[in-house]
């Protein structure tokens, strides 16, 4: 019995270039309307995007936080641009708040 050798052939794949992750950091301020809706969370689901509160004063009027966000460009720019259409003000961070 002759053995029968087959190559399998290999599709070449070019790899996709992977998008790079940045850190970035962002004031948050939303209205009273927002501030029993876990819309950071919202966020993060929708936009595979990973957050960190640096910051943050909420109470019944108002809320305000300093987030640091993770993600690639153009996940946390669909991510910021969400964020103000559901009603929150995004300002970037023009200083670090509370280095680690």
């Amino acid at each position: 019995m002759a053995k029968s050798k087959t190559k399998s052939a290999k599709k070449s794949k070019a790899a996709a270039p992977r998008m790079e992750k940045q850190k970035r950091r962002f004031w948050l301020t939303y209205p009273p309307k927002l501030i029993t809706r876990p819309i950071i969370w919202e966020m993060s689901q929708r936009y595979g995007i990973v957050f960190n509160v640096r910051q943050a004063s909420v109470t019944e009027d108002i809320g305000i936080l300093c987030l640091e966000l993770e993600g690639t460009s153009p996940d946390l720019r669909a991510a910021i641009t969400w964020l103000e259409k559901q009603g929150v003000k995004v300002e970037p961070v023009e200083i670090n708040v509370i280095e680690s």
